[in-house]
């Protein structure tokens, strides 16, 4: 035989020479979940290893993180039921305790990159990602809502909005409002294709912003649909986006490939919750080994196409790579 492919894989070092596909530190952002109060560190009981941090606990881990050279984050607030209502008012409140959180994240570690959301569900008392009228979710209207969000994290010192919202024509309006307002430098990473899909349970329990009535079906994505991501990715293109996501992960490889194939921006995947939660409890049981099976995960959605992954397994990836 002239061609042995083993030849290629016979020692460890051989294969780092031939390796394709690499993960690094660089290459993740972290998601965070904050609470109101101090002193506070409570475990997400769907997500083993993930907490929902106040502030001051928050400050601590985000500085545990730049030692390991986790330099991106992503923060999520997780409000109480007393303060949501049905047009989400809470999120654009400069004395809201999500924004003076990003304040202070952004004071006490100026070089981070900061990462936030913007949707209604966190703050809405429906639980959905838009205004709620007669049942339905409406589109025009919410806009505002996610404009001023938008506004308002900014203003906290925010480097990169991630509108999550699947509202039609929201990335154009919100570059438009973020410009208009002086925020030329704010990036805009879009949930292009955001799908409806079974594994973002465990999220939701974070943030416990699960829908009060139905499904995000008429916004989200059919998890069926491959060719409607394009469509979504043009649209985003068109109106200003920066990088274009895919969420989640695992089960849409091939939409991440499309898009990394079909468009010049960074492509972004969101290694989400439920994809964690299986491999976290699957190793608990002592089914899996959950060290190896993240870096397999990890390297697969980098090797799909994605240049950046938000990942709860960030801060365990570092931990190993920095044991090397």
């Amino acid at each position: 035989m002239n061609r042995r492919p083993r030849r290629n894989r016979k020692s460890n070092v051989v294969r780092n020479l031939i390796q394709e596909t690499s993960v690094s530190v660089n290459d993740l952002i972290f998601p965070l979940f904050l609470i109101e109060g101090n002193k506070k560190k409570v475990e997400v009981s769907s997500m083993p290893g993930i907490y929902r941090f106040s502030i001051d606990t928050m400050l601590t881990e985000i500085e545990s993180c730049l030692k390991l050279g986790i330099s991106s984050f992503d923060v999520f607030p997780a409000y109480p039921e007393e303060l949501k209502d049905t047009v989400a008012s809470e999120s654009y409140n400069p004395e809201t305790f999500y924004l003076k959180g990003l304040r202070e994240i952004k004071k006490e570690f100026p070089e981070v990159c900061l990462m936030s959301d913007v949707a209604m569900d966190p703050y809405s008392s429906d639980g959905h990602d838009g205004i709620v009228r007669d049942g339905k979710i409406v589109n025009d209207e919410t806009l505002e809502i996610l404009s001023r969000m938008s506004l308002a994290q900014a203003d906290a010192g925010v480097d990169i909005i991630g509108p999550s919202d699947m509202m039609d024509g929201r990335v154009g309006f919100i570059r438009n409002a973020l410009d208009e307002n002086g925020f030329t430098d704010v990036s805009i990473m879009s949930y292009t294709a955001k799908y409806a899909s079974a594994f973002y349970g465990p999220f939701r329990d974070a943030l416990d912003s699960a829908p009060k009535f139905g499904d995000k079906k008429t916004y989200q994505m059919d998890y069926s649909n491959a060719k409607e991501a394009l469509i979504e990715a043009d649209l985003d293109v068109e109106e200003g986006a920066d990088f274009l996501m895919v969420k989640p992960a695992l089960s849409y490889l091939d939409i991440i490939k499309s898009l990394s194939e079909n468009y010049p921006l960074p492509i972004a995947a969101y290694n989400v919750s439920g994809e964690y939660s299986m491999v976290m409890a699957a190793a608990e049981k002592g089914w899996l080994d959950s060290g190896r099976a993240m870096l397999e995960i990890l390297t697969s959605i980098k090797r799909s196409g994605a240049k950046i992954i938000l990942t709860y397994f960030a801060k365990e990836f570092a931990q190993i790579n920095s044991k090397k």
